[in-house]
């Protein structure tokens, strides 16, 4: 699996409508390249660059997503982006399936996929030579139908209400594809993104910071007004 895993070379706007009860967090809009959640004016902008096939990525996602959501998006204090970083032709496939269709379905369709990574990367991680060329080879709508297909994700796509059609026309896009990886490239470039998951707060890279504790303590740090008395 080390030649699929290898780097590429680094390798719509619609707002889901927010009630009076203010949960910022189910508020999605497309981005050139994102998705932000949260609330437009919020007075701090966290970005998250994640990879479908980070394990990390997925250990994130389990333990900081919902403390993420109530404790900082939900109550509109800070407004999340979240980077797809494109590694390999997996990462692709899955980010195809993740920003498939309308906006409002991106942060459930991201969630699903990031809590079954154990079951589809494993798969992936022992595909033979021969159906990885198929997934490398020069169809490349062939090789992301072929993916799909070994590792379940028309299974995880049905779960969230996908027919096959509309599927394959996500995994048929190619100018998307294209602009993915140009976003990764660009991303690396803006950022100075060194691994995943990293996070940029306010313009600023987080250094170290790759989970949620870490993450948790920085927010704190730099959102939480601090007071003292003096004497």
């Amino acid at each position: 699996m080390k030649t699929l895993f290898r780097s590429l070379g680094l390798a719509v706007v619609a707002t889901l409508t927010i009630g009076a009860n203010g949960h910022w967090n189910m508020n999605v809009e497309a981005q050139d390249r994102s998705y932000a959640i949260g609330n437009p004016e919020a007075e701090a902008t966290l970005k998250e660059f994640v990879s479908y096939t980070c394990p990390h990525c997925a250990t994130f996602t389990t333990e900081g997503e919902a403390p993420l959501q109530i404790g900082h998006i939900g109550s509109g204090k800070v407004r999340l982006e979240v980077h797809s970083v494109i590694r390999n032709v997996v990462d692709l496939t899955a980010t195809m399936l993740v920003q498939c269709g309308e906006s409002s379905n991106f942060l459930r369709n991201h969630t699903i996929f990031m809590n079954k990574q154990g079951e589809w990367l494993e798969k992936a991680r022992n595909t033979s030579a021969a159906q990885q060329a198929v997934w490398t080879g020069p169809n490349r709508m062939q090789g992301r139908q072929n993916m799909a297909k070994a590792l379940g994700f028309y299974e995880i796509m049905k779960i969230r209400g996908y027919e096959r059609p509309q599927i394959d026309r996500c995994l048929a896009d190619q100018d998307r594809a294209d602009t993915l990886i140009a976003n990764t490239r660009a991303d690396f470039a803006e950022y100075g993104i060194k691994g995943t998951p990293s996070f940029v707060l306010n313009d600023e890279l987080l250094e170290g910071v790759h989970d949620w504790a870490a993450l948790e303590t920085s927010l704190n740090e730099r959102l939480i007004p601090h007071t003292g008395i003096g004497f």
